[in-house]
Order: C-alpha cells, then structure tokens, then sequence
C-alpha cells in the first residue's frame, strides 16, 4: 500500500536531534520520511547534490520545513561566497527546498523556533539598524526567509516551538483535520455531482423560456423590447462574473484570511492598474507590515501566485498584470 511520502527540511547540525525525533514520529504514524541523512535521496552524480533534493521534493506529499537559528549551507547556484557576515545576503539549500515544494503546492508546514521568531520581531521593528546583536540566529538571511513565507496568501502555517513534541502533537492535529478534510471533500464531490444533473435540467428549462420571453417582448414593442432584452442579458452577464468571482478559491482565501468583503475584494483586483500596486493594497489588507522592496522580490519570484491574481483578472474581464 501506497504511503504518504513526508519531506523533513531543516539545517542539520543544530537540529539534528529534532530531525531524529520527528523521523520517528512520522514513521510511527505509518507514513514514509524523507530524510537527506537516511539516505532517502538518489543522488545524480552528473548534477549538484542539492539538486538531487529539490528533485525529490517534487515526488513527495508533504513538505516539513523547520527554521532554527542557523540558515545553512549556500546553493550551489550561488556559486562560491568569499566571506559570510551576518548581512550577507544569499540562497539556502533549505530555503530552495522550500521553494520549490511551494512552487509545485505541496502541502506545507512550517516550525520555528520559538526564540528565533521572538528575535524576527525585533529585526521587524529595527530593519536598518545594523548594531543589533541577534543572539539565537546567523544570519539576518532567516529574517528575509520568514519575511516570504508570511508573504504567501496561503499554504503556509506556522507553528512556534521549544522541544519536539511541540512538533509532534501540533503536526498530528494538522494531519488529523487534513484526513477529515479529504473525506468531507468526498462527500461533497458526490452531493455535487447530484446537483449538477438538476442544474444541467434546469438550465434547459431556463434557454427555453428565455426564447418565449423575447419573442414575446419583442413581438409587443420592437424597440423597447430590444433595450430590455440587451439590458437583462448585460445584468445577467454581470451576475455570472460576480458568481464565478466570489466562487474562486483564491477569493475566498483572500475574504476569509482578511476579514475583507466580496466588494472590497472585487475592487482590489479590479481598481489595481499593476501587479505592484496590487501586491502593496494586498499586504495592507493583511496586516503586513514589512518593507516594500522584500515584498515585492518575494513576489517576483511566485509564478503560482501571479498566475491565480491573473486567473481572477481574466474572470472580471481585465487584462493579466504584467510581472514585476
């Protein structure tokens, strides 16, 4: 039988002893993990190794990222970094991984420690002080790290912690609620296919009677006939869009997550005239308050992200916002 495949993405040195013990959990939940120290990853000689692990992030089922004070080891697409202070700025294997399992929208979850997230506070308050002396991280790159993932409008629980099984037992209740999530979702799958068999006969019923009314309407007074004719068709137009507009998952994550309404909603995506302006309006609404300039590189780099804004564009009939 087929086993859920579960990606453990951490540094290893300092949370080697964590990474051991969530192993153990995983596995004892009869899932399989995905270790780079159990040997899990086949590794391509003919590539870089961390290659080989963003590769087998794309074949597993749930991706596990724990950030502790120590960013970790450079990707090799950074090419050899002379000297590493503390504000050097550069790309983690670990953050890769993250990337690319947000990337191909793997369910995430995410852990950090609960004194490096104490410490992601301060350097919120302090960005361009340079004096402050962080005691519980290396580099001010995990700061930037966290800054993306709270960027994201979805997929991107966060979880502080102090010991492992502060791990474990939030996990379990994730994974609890995510089994009955799939089986309400399977349940609702078969009571809307039942419907649609009544919408589909409805709607027959529906293109019937909108011909006997306008041949009745028209036939009465030609003129006026037309105008009410044009203006019910535009009104049912924009009740179509509106209907497809607040059903789109990523409408409703924006009105939940935000607390916003369907109107505020729809004039963000529509009075926004480019990606960046939308992107500012967007981390108002949600309360973000972190520089614009790591804003928008977090979001240059989302095609995901852009793709669904531009799904909901073509949907209210605007043209798709160019990339940053």
């Amino acid at each position: 039988m087929a086993k859920p495949r579960v990606f453990v993405s951490s540094t290893f040195y300092d949370l080697k002893h964590i990474r051991s013990s969530i192993e153990n959990f995983i596995d004892g939940l009869g899932y399989e993990s995905v270790l780079s120290e159990k040997g899990d990853i086949a590794y391509n000689p003919d590539i870089p190794l961390d290659e080989s692990c963003y590769k087998e992030v794309h074949s597993c089922d749930i991706f596990v990222l724990i950030i502790g004070g120590r960013y970790g080891s450079s990707a090799s697409s950074e090419g050899k970094i002379e000297t590493k202070d503390f504000y050097t700025r550069f790309e983690s294997i670990t953050k890769l991984e993250y990337e690319n399992a947000n990337n191909r929208d793997i369910p995430t979850y995410i852990l950090i420690e609960k004194s490096v997230y104490a410490e992601y506070e301060t350097f919120k308050r302090n960005r361009d002080n340079k004096t402050i002396i962080y005691a519980s991280v290396d580099s001010v790159n995990i700061f930037v790290f966290i800054d993306k993932i709270l960027s994201q409008t979805r997929n991107n629980p966060i979880q502080q912690f102090e010991r492992h099984i502060d791990i474990e037992s939030w996990l379990k209740l994730q994974w609890a609620g995510l089994f009955k999530d799939l089986i309400q979702k399977r349940k609702t799958q078969a009571e809307i296919n039942e419907l649609s068999k009544e919408v589909k006969e409805l709607s027959n019923i529906n293109t019937t009677l909108k011909r006997y009314l306008e041949e009745i309407v028209s036939t009465t007074d030609g003129k006026k006939g037309h105008e009410l004719i044009e203006q019910e068709e535009e009104r049912l137009a924009h009740s179509r869009t509106m209907n497809e507009f607040k059903s789109n998952p990523f409408v409703v994550g924006i009105v939940y997550d935000f607390g916003i309404t369907i109107d505020e909603a729809f004039k963000l995506f529509s009075n926004s005239k480019t990606l960046e302006e939308f992107a500012v309006k967007h981390a108002e609404f949600g309360g973000y308050k972190g520089d614009r300039e790591s804003l928008l590189k977090a979001w240059k780099y989302n095609n995901k992200l852009i793709d669904s804004i531009n799904a909901v564009r073509r949907i209210i009939n605007k043209p798709p916002f160019k990339t940053l």
